[in-house]
């Protein structure tokens, strides 16, 4: 994973948001992988952003996953979902997430309302430790992945983590064609 000090996770709380570090300590025993193998490693925060850490720490956008959160609304009613998709494609909001979603209308949350109800950093949102009445959309092509790179919930690390797990997550739903190539 490029040029990244990676160390478990569970050593390395301090580098966790909080959601994130408590849901690895309730990590599931049947994921496709054990706690212990969730790893993280200290970034410099100015470099969270996918294009610049990549550049800076040599993992391509292959190897890196981003996770938008996405909010649907139909009437009055907001439902709130993340979105698992790897860096070199886009998750297809208004078409397969609004319908995943039951939405009249889907766009990606107001950056306040992603870090309010996550809490967790904006360019550090993690699909490990969310709210449990989200669903977690996973891009199929993010399960194939051998190991990804995905957000910490804070801005000055990053976890690598088998793409599998992350279809294993609570909530996860694994969606073929959730995201297009980035054009």
């Amino acid at each position: 994973m490029g040029s990244l000090k990676l160390e478990p996770a569970m050593s390395r709380l301090d580098l966790l948001a909080a959601p994130v570090a408590a849901a690895l300590e309730v990590w599931p025993v049947d994921a496709p992988v054990d706690g212990d193998q969730v790893m993280v490693a200290p970034i410099e925060p100015d470099l969270a952003d996918t294009a610049a850490f990549c550049e800076a720490y040599g993992v391509s956008l292959r190897e890196s996953a981003n996770c938008v959160i996405v909010a649907g609304r139909r009437g009055e009613v907001t439902r709130y979902a993340a979105c698992i998709v790897l860096a070199t494609t886009r998750a297809d909001v208004n078409g397969v997430v609004r319908k995943q979603l039951d939405a009249r209308k889907a766009s990606f949350a107001p950056t306040d309302d992603a870090v309010r109800l996550t809490g967790m950093e904006y360019g550090g949102i993690t699909p490990i430790g969310l709210p449990k009445d989200w669903p977690v959309l996973v891009d199929a092509r993010v399960v194939a992945m051998p190991h990804v790179v995905i957000g910490s919930g804070v801005r000055h690390s990053k976890i690598a983590i088998a793409g599998p797990a992350l279809g294993a997550l609570p909530g996860a739903l694994v969606i073929e064609g959730l995201a297009r190539e980035a054009g």
